[in-house]
């Protein structure tokens, strides 16, 4: 069985989150989703839960990061295309997202960024197929991973 992520975020409003989401073609675990959190899927085997802040505030006793003062975390995507992180990215800001910072075009790999309503910093990013295969053989190698 693949090994699975779930991300855990608090966010403001749930509801708001949940729309923002949906707007950018993603879709909701309804299993693991009810008024106090809900599961967003990105694929099989990634998932972020995204918790009210009160809620979230259960797991833990520490403070909640104030997102929009403090980076807690950049979380990325990857993307099958350099088009689909241009459509990705654009989504999101039409979403209600924000810029994070500008584009990066390395030629191998090309990422953007944006915040989400909640000032999560969310990288959509690009790599070449035959860049990462080239990576990974020298990573095994013992050389360190190809790095921008």
């Amino acid at each position: 069985m693949a090994q699975m992520i779930f991300v855990n975020l608090p966010v403001k409003d749930l509801e708001k989150s949940k729309t923002f989401w949906s707007r950018l073609g993603y879709s909701f675990n309804p299993q693991f989703t009810d008024e106090n959190a809900a599961c967003l899927v990105f694929s099989d085997t990634i998932f972020a839960m995204l918790h009210s802040e009160p809620h979230f505030k259960e797991f833990t006793e520490k403070d909640i990061a104030d997102a929009s003062a403090t980076t807690e975390v950049i979380l990325a995507l990857g993307a099958e295309s350099r088009e689909k992180v241009d459509e990705l990215a654009d989504a999101a800001l039409v979403a209600g997202g924000s810029p994070a910072n500008d584009p990066q075009d390395y030629g191998f790999m090309y990422l953007r960024s944006f915040q989400d309503p909640d000032h999560h910093i969310w990288e959509i990013t690009w790599m070449d197929p035959k860049a990462v295969e080239g990576a990974s053989r020298r990573y095994r190698r013992g050389h360190q991973p190809l790095r921008p």
